[in-house]
């Protein structure tokens, strides 16, 4: 069984405060996907580098205290690659992909338009960077067989049953229709799919994995389904359980867990 966390941190720092590395050592996690990491790698303590038995690789931003990527590995990949290949957003830190024997898993962070029209329009500007590239990946899966699992903060809420307050956000980024109808291209036209909705295509406020700081969102479970694991189909077709934890709190998004009966994964 290969088991894959995502987590968006919201600053590694304070997830590592907040119980994150005792929480780890009971997940026997094989690939932790982390997302907004928020520190380069002079902030990082021997801890946050090489946690438990994980080997860390990390891709900051350049901008100190934003963005960022990384990823924990169980087992040493054959190369581990950043970016996508765009000067505007490989500055972010954004994409890190790890690849084994027939298997690779990305940690992607992409971006937030909620801080204004600036950041709204970077952020569809990633999106028409970062479909070639999943389209690159889709015919690597074709040519080759290799299985891709894409872990991370996609920033957008795919259907209105995934967020509490749909209504009220249909003009609000994340849940834009133009950001709807991008993310439904990645599953009915490059052929990826959703592991955890194929998993439990019922409505449910189970499903949301991130919270707003702004009111009681946390309290009344007013949440958003932005945080995925989007794989190509004969790995997603293996998933076989799948839990958002949220017992803990380590930032402002739960960890998304998913167990794939995998058994092609060797050091």
């Amino acid at each position: 069984m290969l088991r894959i966390i995502s987590l968006n941190l919201n600053g590694i720092r304070s997830a590592f405060r907040k119980g994150l590395q005792p929480w780890l050592a009971q997940q026997q996690a094989d690939i932790v996907c982390l997302q907004e990491l928020k520190a380069q790698d002079a902030d990082l303590t021997d801890d946050m580098r090489t946690p438990l038995d994980y080997t860390g690789h990390f891709f900051s931003a350049e901008k100190k205290g934003y963005s960022g990527v990384g990823l924990y590995l169980r087992r040493p990949a054959e190369r581990v690659l950043d970016g996508m290949g765009c000067e505007e957003f490989d500055t972010e830190g954004r994409i890190i992909r790890a690849d084994w024997p027939g298997l690779s898993v990305i940690s992607a962070y992409l971006p937030s338009g909620s801080s204004g029209d600036e950041r709204q329009q970077a952020k569809y500007r990633f999106l028409d960077h970062f479909g070639p590239w999943l389209d690159a990946l889709a015919t690597e899966h074709r040519d080759t067989g290799r299985e891709f699992v894409i872990c991370g903060d996609w920033n957008i809420a795919h259907h209105e049953i995934d967020l509490k307050n749909w209504r009220g956000n249909r003009k609000n980024s994340g849940f834009l229709p133009e950001e709807r109808a991008w993310l439904s291209t990645v599953f009915d036209q490059r052929g990826f799919v959703d592991v955890y909705r194929s998993l439990h295509p019922e409505a449910t406020d189970a499903a949301y994995t991130w919270w707003s700081n702004r009111g009681q969102a946390w309290a009344n479970n007013v949440g958003w389904r932005i945080d995925y694991q989007i794989a190509t189909p004969g790995i997603a077709a293996l998933a076989r359980h799948c839990a958002i934890y949220k017992d803990e709190r380590f930032s402002d998004h739960a960890p998304l867990i998913i167990d794939y009966d995998w058994h092609g994964f060797s050091a």
